[in-house]
């Protein structure tokens, strides 16, 4: 069965676009699945610990026949591709992918994968990009995407030239 599936992307060390771009044409490759929508490249702050560079991040609509663990496998694979490292917890990295939504699944597997992801409705450089790609989106809790953002500041977020959509920033 064919699931709809949003994964967010995110990148600030060793050219952070380039790393979001190599990693949308990776996402195009992966088996059993068809990369469908790309939302534009974002620039916020750093989440975590302040002393690391300006995170770009994006989210990109899959449609994929991989069942949700192999899904994760397949996205580790990738960033391992890219070198990341897990150091501390919100510490830099080249890459991040995260499996933000699976269809209407919810998964709770701790310390393994949590769908929807946590913190998912507290993140501006997620729910944005979310908006650009399927703004009338209605999470599983039944939530509604233009709600979610009214509880969601803003600030410190900047939305890239719409030049950028589709990963096209050089």
């Amino acid at each position: 069965m064919t699931e709809v599936v949003y994964i967010g992307l995110g990148s600030n060390l060793d050219a952070p676009l380039k790393q979001l771009q190599r990693a949308v044409t990776e996402l195009g490759e992966l088996p059993k699945t068809r990369l469908t929508t790309l939302s534009c490249w974002y620039r916020s702050a750093p989440m975590g610990p302040q002393d690391q560079p300006d995170y770009y991040n994006g989210v990109a609509q899959l449609q994929t026949e991989l069942p949700p663990l192999d899904l994760l496998r397949q996205l580790q694979a990738i960033e391992q591709q890219h070198q990341r490292i897990r150091g501390r917890h919100w510490g830099p990295r080249t890459l991040d992918l995260d499996i933000l939504l699976y269809g209407d699944q919810f998964i709770d597997l701790p310390d393994l994968l949590q769908i929807p992801h946590p913190g998912l409705y507290q993140r501006n450089f997620v729910l944005l990009p979310l908006a650009d790609i399927a703004p009338a989106l209605e999470f599983p809790d039944g939530s509604q995407l233009a709600m979610r953002l009214e509880n969601c500041p803003s600030e410190g977020i900047v939305r890239l030239s719409s030049g950028d959509l589709c990963g096209t920033t050089g």
